[in-house]
């Protein structure tokens, strides 16, 4: 199945880790990636991820036209170093303003090809939100 998301990894506990980044278009979901790319993540699809269900995990890769290539509005379509794959352990659903983002939610999960999967509700454009990706993976029982 592909969903119109971007992937991006991190090495955590020893095991790469996914954040599968949803939004409507426009909203700041390669600019989300762009950021985390510059802390330490590691792009694995920009823009559409091809999603797959392998040993009963959820792992993502991108289309074959996509690998290795992100956009950046503004500079246009560019190359970047990327992984192939990765296992998808949260999903960020980017929401168009700050308001929209609950200030205490409670944990929420959503399926994708038969895996509940957490769901982290986000404002891409907020400056801390690649660090709050880092601290979901940390904090909230998505790494090992």
């Amino acid at each position: 199945m592909i969903r119109h998301a971007g992937l991006i990894a991190r090495r955590m506990a020893g095991t790469w880790r996914g954040a599968l980044i949803e939004g409507p278009s426009g909203v700041g979901k390669s600019d989300l990636a762009l950021r985390a790319l510059d802390q330490g993540f590691v792009l694995v699809a920009d823009d559409r991820t091809q999603v797959f269900v392998s040993g009963g995990g959820l792992y993502g890769r991108a289309p074959e036209a996509l690998v290795g290539l992100i956009e950046a509005r503004g500079l246009g379509v560019l190359p970047q170093a990327s992984r192939p794959f990765c296992r998808i352990d949260l999903l960020v659903r980017c929401v168009d303003r700050p308001q929209a983002v609950e200030r205490l939610p409670a944990p929420m999960f959503e399926v994708i090809e038969g895996v509940s999967t957490r769901v982290l509700d986000l404002w891409p454009l907020e400056p801390g939100a690649p660090g709050k990706i880092r601290r979901m993976f940390e904090h909230l029982g998505v790494a090992d």
